[in-house]
């Protein structure tokens, strides 16, 4: 049976038909009636006081009920009918010997369905039947579907409940990762430490945990800078991130001082770490070395952004001078590096491509252009307030545009 839809041609579907009645002549001459129709049984219980357990072991659709018999009041075995909980629903028709209006009203005021002067026209009684099993039946299926969607409710109030706790818990976890985050970048007071070199960083999410990363340590005599850009956003970009800052201080802390055997070990932690946690997620990195007014780039990132005292802008080209971190075992052969002078006055932009492609209400980037004048602009400025005010550019741009990429910006200006 489909039970998706109400049921509209019930002489389809079967019915099941009880009499109660203390006269056998009469529930043989309703049998006969009923045998052969297509669908219909028939029962029959001349006891009015088992009624009520026979109406439980058959299921009827209809209930036939005389309304005078010797042992019981008719009205009051109606009544019984409808205050069990097993038969308050089924139809019922009542027969009686003769028209009563008095007694038909009172038969329907206690939960009769129907009345019917005995014995009743065959084609009557069949239609009758038919009638009120349709409207039973589809009553079931309405009281079966609502049970049903009450179970699927509860159980869609159980998930969001659940769900709620999830998220609440994750969130609970990706906020500490985030503070995990942000409390290993370099701290401000780090850098002003740093008295070779003027330098500001900024690092802002996409989502709670952010798969950027900057990095300024200095080791025997050499002023070192790094940035990179993990693949993908959440918590899996941010869990590599931390992977990467611990393996660029671990490395650095062992005296690697030769930048292409830094990467390749680098890459060497990445590779084997991300394989290990079956994470398909890699990085673009460049590492700058500082020295005596000199700069060694090594690495493939964004292009590095040199702005000299003359005001003029050069753009430092990294895809030939490395190979994305993670990717492959072996990267050294990819490795090059190349050294280009730093002098006094003049600034470094490093960032990740979440400034360079954030969009405006207009689907147009910020663009590398836009930046470069921004720095050019501000040039005069310390680190700091050239950051600021990049950044402030960056997000008048954005507008109330959702921001996709992580941003990350570091300046770097020599006194």
């Amino acid at each position: 049976m489909n039970n998706s839809r109400f049921i509209s041609d019930f002489s389809r579907y079967p019915a099941a038909v009880l009499l109660v009645d203390d006269q056998p002549m009469v529930a043989e001459a309703v049998r006969r009636m009923l045998v052969g129709e297509s669908n219909i049984s028939f029962f029959y219980c001349d006891d009015p006081a088992q009624a009520i357990k026979t109406a439980i072991d058959v299921s009827p659709t209809v209930i036939l009920q005389d309304l005078v018999m010797p042992d019981i009041d008719g009205i009051m075995l109606v009544k019984f009918f409808r205050s069990h909980p097993s038969t308050r629903n089924i139809p019922m028709i009542v027969l009686s010997t003769k028209e009563d209006p008095k007694l038909k009203a009172e038969a329907f005021a206690v939960g009769a369905n129907d009345y019917l002067i005995k014995l009743p026209d065959k084609a009557e009684l069949i239609a009758r039947i038919r009638y009120h099993s349709r409207a039973y039946l589809n009553l079931c299926l309405a009281e079966e579907r609502a049970t049903q969607l009450a179970l699927a409710n509860e159980q869609i109030s159980k998930l969001n409940a659940r769900l709620k706790r999830e998220n609440l818990r994750l969130s609970t976890e990706l906020d500490v990762a985030r503070k995990i985050q942000a409390m290993i970048l370099p701290k401000s007071d780090e850098l002003k430490e740093l008295k070779k070199l003027d330098i500001d960083g900024f690092m802002e999410p996409a989502s709670e945990v952010g798969g950027d990363y900057y990095d300024v340590w200095q080791n025997n005599g050499v002023l070192h800078l790094s940035i990179g850009d993990v693949t993908g956003h959440g918590l899996e970009s941010g869990l590599l991130m931390l992977m990467v800052q611990t393996a660029v201080r671990a490395i650095s802390a062992v005296d690697v001082s030769d930048p292409i055997a830094f990467l390749q070990a680098l890459n060497k932690v990445i590779y084997d770490n991300t394989r290990r946690i079956n994470s398909d997620r890699n990085l673009s990195f460049i590492l700058l070395s500082y020295k005596n007014n000199q700069l060694t780039i090594t690495g493939q990132h964004e292009s590095v952004i040199l702005l000299k005292h003359t005001g003029e802008i050069e753009l430092i080209d990294s895809i030939d001078l490395g190979f994305p971190l993670g990717l492959e075992a072996d990267i050294q052969p990819f490795i090059h590096t190349v050294s280009a002078p730093f002098e006094s006055g003049d600034t470094i932009v490093l960032y990740t491509d979440g400034i360079v492609e954030a969009e405006n209400s207009k689907k147009e980037h910020y663009g590398l252009e836009r930046l470069c004048m921004q720095l050019k602009e501000n040039a005069y400025k310390p680190a700091q307030e050239i950051r600021k005010a990049i950044i402030k550019d960056l997000k008048a741009h954005i507008g109330k545009q959702r921001i996709y990429d992580d941003i990350t910006l570091l300046v770097i200006k020599h006194p």
